[in-house]
């Protein structure tokens, strides 16, 4: 009988190795899981501790970041747009270029039109790192193309929205209705400002503005390292994990999941990067991409808000809160309407772009030029 067998092998006979598979899966003691909870508290609070004091370098030293935005020749709309683009290539997130937009405004070196663009070109190629690690998949794997199928996906959406979200959130920016959402520093964040003052005169002491900056975006893309590394690993192949997961693969619980863990990370780098391993095991199903990408391009101005407030720059909430509620409104418009035939043409353009060498330089060669003739134009 079925009932005997399961009875049968739930004893272990003479002699086995059952006590050791026993020792195997004993829980792991309290005391290491509280050590390692701790080790992890620690290293998030040393993140952030660090991610404050950027912020302070850099606001102190944003004047001298002019002569070199001078000598760029940056202006206008176009201009800001490349080069947010172009240094969210060469840092691999887009988080650093809009604490540095917030930090030149919060210092006048920048408008906040300039500050508006500067920031959605930070967001137009924070995607770029996905693609980036897709590629590391094909070459050290079986140079299969699902990697860059996922990136080129999250390229292409983020591209797609904010096309149609970058003006209407500067309509709404200049329009002045949204004037009245702004905050100024809790007293508490005052408070920290002043606490790290004395840490940024160390530094002012024998660096001219220009390398105080400098050292201030190092520190920042360091802290937002750290605090990726400090987070848990998001990525599981247990059955468990399966179908909770089959329980949210809806255009809509995607979108949610996209925000929540993009708000949980800090980073949307690092919850876009997370979908080439997830995909690549088939925990996440391709069709179902695209509404979480959307959901992390929201999710991500989470930590701007916060930027804001350190800043202690209230029209710079305005800023945020413009683009966020543009692109937040484009992309329900997209899931609720036309998610359909917006989904299909991705993921059919996504497809050709990696079927062949030619295709997929075809792409590449789209993604620099595009923001570098936005830079020079």
């Amino acid at each position: 009988m079925a009932g005997e067998g399961l009875r049968e092998r739930a004893l272990p006979a003479p002699g086995s190795a059952a006590p050791a598979a026993d020792a195997l899966a004993a829980p792991v003691p309290r005391l290491t899981v509280s050590y390692r909870v701790l080790r992890r508290t620690l290293a998030i609070a040393f993140a952030l501790a660090l991610f404050i004091l950027s912020l302070q370098l850099m606001k102190r030293g944003a004047t001298g970041l002019t002569p070199v935005i001078d000598a760029l020749h940056v202006s206008g709309s176009a201009n800001y747009i490349g080069f947010g683009w172009i240094s969210a290539y060469l840092l691999g997130s887009g988080s650093p270029v809009a604490a540095t937009a917030l930090t030149l405004f919060s210092r006048g070196v920048l408008s906040d039109s300039e500050t508006f663009f500067m920031i959605s070109g930070g967001r137009l190629g924070a995607s770029f790192i996905v693609l980036f690690v897709g590629f590391l998949y094909y070459v050290r794997g079986r140079r299969e193309p699902d990697g860059l199928y996922i990136g080129v996906v999250a390229l292409m959406t983020t591209a797609l929205v904010y096309s149609a979200g970058i003006p209407l959130g500067y309509m709404l920016l200049r329009s002045g209705w949204l004037d009245g959402v702004r905050f100024g520093s809790p007293g508490v964040i005052k408070g920290v400002n002043e606490a790290y003052k004395p840490a940024v005169d160390f530094f002012a002491g024998f660096l001219p503005l220009l390398g105080l900056f400098v050292v201030g975006v190092v520190a920042v893309v360091v802290s937002l390292k750290l605090f990726d590394a400090a987070l848990p690993s998001l990525e599981s192949t247990s059955p468990r994990v399966r179908r909770a997961v089959e329980f949210f693969h809806q255009r809509f619980t995607m979108f949610i999941l996209g925000i929540a863990i993009t708000v949980l990370t800090v980073s949307v780098a690092v919850s876009l990067t997370i979908l080439v391993p997830l995909s690549m095991k088939g925990i996440v199903r391709r069709r179902n991409i695209i509404p979480y990408v959307m959901g992390a391009q929201i999710g991500t101005f989470v930590d701007k808000l916060f930027v804001s407030l350190l800043l202690d720059s209230p029209r710079a909430f305005t800023i945020i809160f413009s683009e966020m509620l543009a692109v937040l409104s484009v992309s329900l418009l997209i899931l609720v309407f036309v998610f359909t035939p917006f989904r299909d043409r991705i993921l059919g353009a996504a497809s050709r772009a990696t079927s062949s060498k030619r295709g997929f330089a075809v792409f590449l060669g789209a993604i620099f030029v595009i923001p570098l003739v936005l830079l020079f134009v």
